[in-house]
């Protein structure tokens, strides 16, 4: 009885038998499922539950500790870091995958590219009618993310240049729910994760040298880093929960698990 004690004592130390929580990023939430999926499928005595709500919610629970690990689009901010410390907490960060930042619109608009300068205008509401970057006489309507999602501020800092939104820009819970508005809004811009970009939607090229030349967001322009819009995904997390944790992190870093990420439409670390 005391050996099958000290057994099971150690399955639980090393990882072998344990329940783990992710909580965070939308646009981490569908390769963290996929990822989840095939660790548990090879590792049948783990249990991961995913879910999404936003980096900042991710990054929230990791300082109450009620996530084992915090899934973010975005880099962990000072206020974040200094809740972390005053809770005596260390924590450690790694990049999982890249992702391309897709800016989005509706397949009847006719405008198929934009310059940075012209996105931002779009979301700062000093460009509010498409024939003001060569579309048609329609009212741009815009959506983002809401003030809790990574992606939010991604492209508040490198597309908007750090630049507020405008007021009647429309904040959306969810990627899905933008992509959704935006098939279904003939005057709609937005932006979401390449992974997300679907059929249904129109992806644009863009330019970050002022209209010499523009780039579609895609796997190959990604890689080799000819599409300007994009950004690292990241996993954090306790190093006091480290031993716990880091077979699935290291699942994800794998040849196996990069290939998911390639898969489901992100861009792998090589």
């Amino acid at each position: 009885m005391k050996t099958q004690t000290i057994l099971l004592a150690l399955a639980l130390y090393t990882g072998s038998c344990f329940a783990q929580k992710l909580k965070g990023s939308d646009t981490v939430l569908p390769l963290t499922q996929k990822e989840a999926e095939s660790y548990m499928k090879a590792n049948k005595a783990n249990k991961i539950t995913v879910t999404g709500g936003g980096s900042g919610v991710g990054l929230a629970a990791l300082v109450d500790n009620t996530t084992d690990i915090a899934m973010s689009s975005r880099k962990i901010k000072m206020d974040e870091k200094m809740k972390l410390q005053d809770a005596g907490r260390a924590y450690k960060e790694t990049i999982i995958a890249y992702d391309a930042l897709s800016v989005i619109v509706n397949p009847s608009n006719k405008v198929s590219q934009l310059t940075r300068e012209q996105l931002e205008g779009i979301f700062t509401g000093k460009i509010k009618n498409w024939k003001e970057v060569g579309g048609d006489d329609m009212q741009i309507v815009a959506y983002s993310r809401e003030t809790s999602s990574g992606t939010y501020e991604f492209f508040k800092e490198h597309v908007l240049n750090k630049k507020n939104y405008a007021s009647n820009v429309l904040n959306m819970p969810a990627t899905g729910a933008i992509v959704q508005s935006v098939s279904q809004t003939k005057g709609a811009i937005g932006y979401v994760g390449l992974a997300y970009s679907e059929g249904n939607v129109k992806s644009l090229k863009v330019s970050y040298d002022k209209g010499k030349t523009y780039i579609a967001p895609s796997m190959a322009t990604a890689k080799d880093k000819t599409y300007p819009i994009v950004r690292p995904l990241y996993y954090y997390y306790l190093t006091s929960s480290e031993k716990i944790v880091k077979p699935f992190v290291d699942y994800v870093l794998s040849a196996t698990g990069q290939k998911i990420v390639e898969d489901i439409g992100y861009i792998p670390l090589k």
